[in-house]
């Protein structure tokens, strides 16, 4: 399942999951466009590199399964994600194509006769100009169909999407409610859409949809007698949408929506007007037996820990996140910093903007409803330096408020003293490695103390909430010594505890996110310097979720600063 939950009632929808056909290039004996024999059999999802030979493997591969299909209705493929660029073949006909492996997608095939079909996907996951997102960097990109997939049977207007915004006014609760519909016919049809909520119902009204096109119906849910959603006391509602012809309904989409409101006051950022405070982890979608495509099952065991660990708050590093996790955030209680596929990415790639953009488009299309998510973001340790990076980072941070004007934006910064783009932002982000790159565990309270004055006397981000969006040491699991140095679970665990009581109890520091919860593998195509097995072995568990010692350190301290602030 796409969600953890149940989208549809009335449309027919089955899962692509299972068993599919698997050829890499590597494997190939023909040169058709398409392959004529398949080597291997695989599931989906997973990612290719957990498969015996193919654990570095960097190139093309085919994917093919075979669907049914009732031949009354247009076919919708939906993926979770598939990494990274691929196009999409029925029947031996290319029907489209997309980029980008952490974000969902859709692909609308009208047409198709009853009966059996043959799906094929051309996955390459290989750099170079097609790519100006996925590169080689601090995080391995994979391979494959990472996340799950979908087939539905949709009508020709069908209900594309759902915005749902809770907004508090004098106590009480409304939800502004957008509802997208979607025509893939050629036919202009007009249709109506009821919308119900929390024991309410409201009728948008009709339209007519031109053939080829979207169209969107507005309307305010009043009078809702609904619990808030915070970390604490994860309250859900059902919102669903139904679309009908006449007095029939014809499709539907169901939802989840979270009654909580976003703002920030001063230094503080508020929920339903009480200061909040984030703690917690940057966390990578990675385990060591499942590479980069994660079992519902492992998300949820993530989500246990950071609870027991006494953490409210997890950074997406760095592309957006599988919409199960986020459904677990949503269910279990976190709060969640979401961003865009872009880390150190570079602004002069050919390809870059047009990626970029459509990222940030599909995160915030695709996961807007989820109250988990108290923050959007965009450009980690990217340019913010120069006029062009200062004019690159306001364009997309502008982008996410004209996405979504119910969250405030960010993006973390290691520019320091040099970053031109600290006005731009609501919310000032450092990624800030004193006591491990720099300084000593000795020096991390003047460190801070040192450049967060400065931020307030002689930057443009004087006053604004500030996260420290990374900090962190390494460590090898299992490698303990009486010295204490790097690289030593006891160094780590010092590190950390010195860290943690600094930054969660410091005036001006109102996020935290540890650089990170699990070690992860990184792309072995490039000389990382200090990245022992390939691997970002600042995890405190590492990429099977064994513990350090630095799992208690971080745990007292996180229920200390839980304890004195009240959430």
């Amino acid at each position: 399942m796409l969600r953890t939950f149940c989208q549809h009632h009335v449309r027919p929808s089955r899962s692509l999951d299972g068993c599919w056909s698997f050829v890499p290039d590597c494997e190939r004996t023909d040169n058709g466009a398409l392959p004529k024999k398949y080597t291997r059999e695989t599931l989906v999802p997973s990612a290719w590199e957990i498969l015996p030979g193919l654990e570095t493997f960097r190139g093309q591969g085919w994917m093919r399964r075979r669907f049914w299909c009732s031949g009354e209705r247009p076919v919708r493929l939906v993926f979770g994600g598939v990494v990274h660029t691929v196009s999409v073949f029925i029947d031996g006909k290319k029907v489209g194509k997309h980029y980008d492996g952490f974000v969902p997608w859709d692909l609308v095939v009208t047409g198709l006769s009853a009966g059996e079909h043959e799906l094929v996907l051309e996955i390459d996951n290989t750099f170079g100009k097609h790519s100006a997102l996925h590169v080689r960097g601090d995080h391995y990109s994979s391979g494959g169909i990472t996340r799950p997939a979908e087939l539905q049977e949709v009508p020709a207007v069908f209900i594309d999407k759902i915005f749902a915004t809770p907004k508090l006014a004098r106590g009480k609760w409304s939800l502004d409610v957008r509802v997208r519909l979607r025509n893939v016919g050629r036919k202009a049809l007009e249709r109506r859409v009821v919308v119900s909520v929390a024991g309410q119902t409201l009728d948008l009204g009709s339209a007519t949809v031109a053939g080829k096109s979207t169209h969107e119906l507005t309307g305010r849910v009043t009078k809702l007698k609904v619990k808030p959603w915070s970390a604490e006391k994860p309250k859900l509602y059902e919102i669903k949408a139904e679309l009908c012809d006449g007095d029939d309904v014809v499709d539907d989409l169901i939802d989840r929506v979270g009654f909580r409101q976003i703002t920030i006051k001063g230094a503080q950022l508020l929920l339903n007007g009480e200061p909040i405070r984030l703690r917690g982890y940057n966390r990578h979608e990675f385990h060591g037996h499942f590479g980069q495509s994660l079992p519902v099952e492992v998300m949820a065991g993530d989500v246990q820990m950071l609870k027991d660990l006494g953490c409210n708050f997890i950074r997406t590093s760095h592309y957006p996140n599988d919409m199960r996790m986020l459904d677990l955030a949503d269910e279990m209680g976190l709060y969640i910093w979401e961003e865009t596929n872009s880390t150190s990415v570079g602004f002069k790639h050919p390809k870059y903007t047009e990626q970029i953009t459509a990222c940030a488009e599909s995160m915030v299309g695709w996961h807007f409803n989820h109250p988990s998510i108290v923050i959007w973001a965009t450009l980690n340790e990217c340019d913010a330096k120069t006029k062009s990076g200062r004019k690159e980072h306001g364009r997309m941070l502008q982008l996410l408020r004209d996405l979504d004007g119910s969250r405030p934006v960010t993006y973390a910064s290691c520019a320091w003293k040099e970053d031109a783009c600290l006005d731009l932002p609501d919310i000032i982000s450092w990624n800030w490695y004193e006591g491990w790159y720099w300084g000593s565990i000795a020096s991390i309270q003047e460190g801070i103390d040192t450049f967060l004055a400065w931020q307030d006397r002689a930057s443009k981000g004087k006053g604004k909430p500030v996260i420290i969006s990374e900090f962190g040491a390494g460590a090898f699991y299992g490698y303990r010594a009486p010295t204490r140095i790097k690289w030593t679970e006891q160094y780590q665990a010092d590190a950390l505890d010195e860290l943690l009581r600094v930054y969660l109890n410091h005036p001006r520091i109102m996020g935290t996110a540890i650089w990170q919860f699990n070690d992860v593998r990184i792309s072995h195509e490039q000389d990382w310097g200090p990245r022992p097995r390939c691997i970002n072995n600042k995890g405190t568990v590492d990429e099977f979720r064994r513990r350090k010692l630095a799992y208690e350190s971080v745990k007292k301290r996180m229920h200390e600063a839980r304890k004195r602030f009240g959430r």
